[in-house]
């Protein structure tokens, strides 16, 4: 082979090999994961704006074959009302139907109901926010990690040492790497390569009041985030805070319900592998004995505030709980307390915005009576309510479009 064909052929070798490179990304970056630009959300390079609900149930559904068609039917009822988003439980630590029967230790038939959880999801075309651990006792959350660190001879004082302990957070962070990892039966697809998923939450509501400093959960969420994305750079992160402002704002405590969680919106959500903001909304909870009025308040400023200070941070916003409670509002104002919150989002999300979605809390099917606590929406016993919701669909639909 001559010089001159021996150069036009390393020349092309090369040429086909930077292609394939570049090729592979256009691969990667239209492979559907969502990402963030700015204050906004991507999805396959145009913008993209959520409405979607909470279904916290839908592994535990999911884990006995004469409820899992209320999963099915859930993806069903929210494909019809446009929404498409979901935040679940990827948890459930010790006791009945756990997917976690002791540290490191699986169930394999709940593992595949979550599968199911995530292939329906994406049969329909709905992303998944899906949490890791919880805050609260249900479904074991930070009180059961605390007592498998006991079992195993280890002396913690409170459930707050959850944050603290070293057994504790390495738990933790192998439950992290088991979900992970996880190869999907059903789909084949491991966790972190599946573009079904729209974010990982490290914690619902994460709390430490033993410290309101905001220390111990700022050096937590740091390390880890940092944890997550050393095994998953496809999927973003959330902290899964509720919104209260700590130390490294005082001034911004004023839009606090009186009190603080020892989490810190601003601090927390600053934290480099932190991907976007969130927040719940719930006034009939937090200034409880307040009137409507006073609630319908609340919430305005709670959203406007943290809208505000998204921006500041340059993340977007999710709001990924709000409710009211029909236990002690008729649904008229329920309907009321729903439209001043999508028109809120709305507002901010059609001129572009850091608020860029919200989900309600929470979604039932016909016949799911256990799981009610009076936030419930069951589309066909409140029509008025899922009109109201469609309608929010269509609105973040055309801004999507």
């Amino acid at each position: 082979m001559s010089k001159q064909s021996i150069f036009s052929f390393l020349f092309l070798s090369h040429l086909l090999f930077n292609l394939s490179i570049a090729n592979a990304a256009v691969i990667r970056r239209g492979s559907g994961f969502a990402s963030t630009r700015g204050t906004r959300f991507i999805m396959n390079g145009r913008p993209f704006y959520a409405n979607g609900f909470n279904a916290y149930w839908m592994m535990y559904a999911a884990g006995d074959p004469s409820t899992r068609h209320q999963v099915s039917d859930a993806f069903n009822q929210a494909t019809s009302h446009g929404l498409n988003v979901v935040r679940t439980w990827a948890f459930s630590d010790g006791g009945y139907r756990a997917l976690q029967i002791s540290p490191g230790k699986y169930d394999e038939s709940m593992f595949k109901a979550l599968d199911f959880v995530i292939s329906e999801a994406k049969r329909n075309g709905v992303h998944l926010i899906l949490s890791l651990v919880n805050n609260w006792e249900g479904y074991g959350g930070k009180k059961q990690y605390v007592q498998w660190a006991r079992n195993q001879g280890q002396q913690l004082n409170s459930d707050d040492d959850f944050f603290r302990h070293p057994l504790t957070k390495q738990f933790y962070k192998n439950h992290v790497k088991a979900v992970l990892t996880r190869m999907n039966s059903i789909t084949g697809v491991m966790y972190k390569d599946d573009p079904t998923i729209f974010a990982w939450e490290l914690m619902n509501e994460p709390r430490c009041q033993s410290d309101n400093s905001g220390a111990t959960l700022q050096n937590w969420i740091s390390e880890m985030a940092g944890y997550v994305k050393s095994i998953d750079g496809n999927h973003m992160l959330e902290a899964g805070l509720e919104g209260f402002y700590g130390e490294s704002r005082p001034d911004r405590k004023q839009f606090n319900p009186g009190y603080e969680v020892g989490s810190d919106f601003i601090a927390n959500n600053q934290i480099p592998h932190i991907d976007f903001a969130t927040i719940h909304i719930y006034p009939d909870q937090w200034i409880n004995g307040a009137d409507d009025k006073a609630q319908t308040a609340f919430l305005q400023s709670w959203i406007t505030s943290h809208t505000q200070d998204a921006g500041s941070i340059g993340k977007p916003l999710l709001v990924t709980e709000f409710g009211r409670s029909t236990k002690q509002f008729n649904t008229n104002q329920r309907n009321a307390y729903y439209w001043t919150a999508y028109n809120t989002i709305y507002a901010s999300a059609r001129v572009g915005g850091p608020l860029t979605g919200g989900l309600f809390w929470q979604l039932l099917g016909p016949g799911m009576d256990n799981f009610r606590d009076g936030y419930e929406v069951v589309f066909q016993e409140c029509p008025s309510t899922a009109v109201i919701i469609s309608q929010q669909s269509r609105r973040m639909a055309s801004l999507n479009s």
